[in-house]
């Protein structure tokens, strides 16, 4: 079965008196130890084309840095060159992560202006890279914990449009040429389209501190919320919010840890994370789950267990709310996707253990027919394979 996942970016043609509209998620940032290194890890386990580089062979001196692509999805990967620069001392503290969702927007500085002026905190001001073809405008500010979210404009050969068809994101960037993962990946796809949500872990009593923040400096609503009874196991319990932009580009859940009898995942982040709060996980929308899940765990990627009995009834479940599964059932099983439905469809879902030795990051693979929502009736399946893994880890 393929329905087509549409991309929620709007056009860049389109005018707009908002300054804060947002065109597109262009692109995610991570700060990582050895960038050269963990390019060909996302590339080989993820299928990422290994697109752009920035580095000491462009001129680079204080950082190198990696653009991944994959449909719709950019991803940049950096690392310090030397211990002066900021990421040197954040991966020392928090180990490789999340440090930026950055936005696309008509005008970055306005853009600035205005999430300032409704609160935010200066991250970086407003600077320009340009040369004869074009030129790139970011600014930044700050959210939880280290992360920061980045508002770009470009124009000429570096406009959205040119960077989607493989135009050079930045001037001090070049192509990457003959890199043999490229083309095994052609050949191999692994169809992860554009980035779904990305899911943050705040301290207990912060959440709704962080829903008001989104509400007032990026004028964010409450898309949905869920609260301990909705997540919870015999043994730990979150509660989360779910904010989105305006234009439903992109969605953001926060998270806090709840009472429980023991530590929740989402404590166990914020104790790896140095006792601050960060990203989670980042989730990839595909069109086909069977087909994306099979490739990625063909190389490699190591997912969390689904039991047998969750499949006992979870098509009854499922049914109940209206919906047939067109996909497999078979097939699903085998390969240990979730499914979950709500009033305008369902959806199919799985999430990575995490990618590092620290527990602090995983990405979640999703694929939609219909449904908008984010698996509330996998929450507590979900939750008991992350206790068996944090038992596993001694952090439970």
């Amino acid at each position: 079965m393929s329905t087509t996942a549409r991309n929620p970016a709007i056009d860049p043609a389109t005018t707009t008196t908002d300054p804060l509209s947002l065109i597109d998620v262009d692109h995610v940032r991570f700060y990582v130890a050895n960038a050269k290194q963990a390019a060909h890890f996302y590339a080989h386990t993820f299928g990422f084309q290994v697109a752009q580089v920035s580095d000491l062979t462009t001129g680079s001196r204080d950082e190198a840095s990696y653009l991944l692509t994959q449909g719709n999805i950019r991803l940049i990967l950096t690392s310090p060159l030397n211990k002066s620069h900021p990421a040197a001392e954040e991966i020392k503290l928090y180990g490789d992560g999340i440090k930026d969702l950055a936005f696309t927007v008509f005008d970055a500085e306005k853009a600035f202006e205005a999430a300032v002026k409704n609160g935010g905190e200066v991250a970086y001001e407003p600077t320009t890279e340009s040369d004869e073809t074009g030129s790139v405008t970011r600014s930044g500010i700050k959210t939880y914990g280290r992360v920061i979210h980045s508002f770009v404009s470009r124009t000429g050969a570096y406009d959205l449009p040119s960077v989607k068809k493989g135009g050079l994101i930045a001037s001090n960037f070049r192509k990457v040429e003959n890199y043999a993962l490229n083309e095994y990946n052609k050949a191999h796809p692994c169809g992860l389209m554009f980035t779904d949500h990305l899911v943050g872990n705040v301290e207990k009593g912060k959440m709704n501190h962080w829903v008001k923040w989104y509400e007032d400096v990026l004028e964010f609503k409450m898309f949905m919320h869920f609260d301990d009874e909705d997540i919870s196991t015999e043994y730990s319990a979150l509660m989360s919010k779910v904010m989105a932009s305006g234009n439903n580009l992109i969605k953001m859940p926060i998270n806090e840890p709840a009472d429980g009898k023991r530590k929740s995942q989402i404590q166990e982040y914020i104790d790896w994370h140095n006792g601050s709060p960060g990203i989670q996980h980042l989730a990839f929308r595909n069109d086909d789950q069977l087909e994306s899940v099979a490739e990625l765990r063909r190389r490699g990627v190591d997912f969390l267990y689904i039991p047998d009995d969750y499949y006992d009834e979870v098509w009854d479940r499922v049914s109940k709310m209206g919906w047939e599964i067109k996909e497999d059932h078979e097939k699903i099983k085998d390969l240990g996707i979730l499914i979950d439905a709500d009033h305008e469809g369902y959806l199919l879902q799985l999430f990575t253990k995490p990618l590092q030795d620290r527990p602090t990051l995983f990405f979640e693979i999703i694929c939609r027919r219909g449904s908008q929502s984010f698996g509330k009736g996998n929450f507590k399946a979900l939750f008991e394979a992350l206790e068996l893994e944090q038992e596993r880890r001694g952090n439970l």
